[in-house]
């Protein structure tokens, strides 16, 4: 999945340049660019009624995880699996055209090219209470389940308070890796 061609890297480059992101930032963030999956599958519905996806072995630990938990009466919810570069980028558009300053947006948002969610092994989960992707689902029960156990289905948590990326604290993205 890290094969990057020339045509890749020029594809996120224009992106990049596009929203007025300096590459100067991703090199201070030491972001990984990050490469799509060839296979995808569903996980289910998020709160809204779509259908998420994440490649294959992270959507078998997905819903191992989410057994788990199920059975201890702790509810994980999909919000986001798989995202596109395309969809990454629409999302900073739709930031940009609101008026949001480019470098509060990257506090929040990975650059198109740089999420792991393009790698359809990072989700965002909710527990039916907190939907709304904020810091409070870190006083939830889902959460502490989770800092206890998701190292069992090999998630961890991405995006730690005071991490090295810049990017702010995000409780509810956990990452799958092999």
């Amino acid at each position: 999945m890290n094969n990057h061609t020339d045509a890749h890297i020029l594809f996120i480059k224009r992106k990049l340049t596009h929203l007025g992101i300096p590459e100067t930032h991703l090199l201070f963030k030491a972001l990984p660019l990050q490469s799509e999956p060839e296979n995808l599958v569903s996980i289910g519905r998020d709160c809204v009624g779509q259908i998420q996806r994440m490649e294959p072995l992270a959507a078998e630990a997905w819903q191992e995880m989410r057994k788990a938990a199920s059975g201890n009466n702790i509810t994980l919810n999909p919000i986001s699996g798989f995202r596109s570069i395309a969809e990454q980028t629409a999302i900073i558009e739709r930031k940009l055209s609101r008026g949001m300053p480019i470098n509060d947006i990257l506090k929040v948002i990975a650059p198109p090219g740089y999420s792991e969610h393009h790698t359809g092994q990072a989700i965002d989960i909710s527990d039916g209470d907190n939907d709304d992707l904020t810091e409070r689902f870190a006083e939830s029960v889902s959460f502490k389940w989770l800092m206890k156990n998701a190292s069992l289905f090999n998630f961890t948590l991405s995006y730690p308070k005071n991490n090295s990326t810049g990017i702010a604290f995000e409780p509810w993205h956990w990452r799958f890796k092999e």
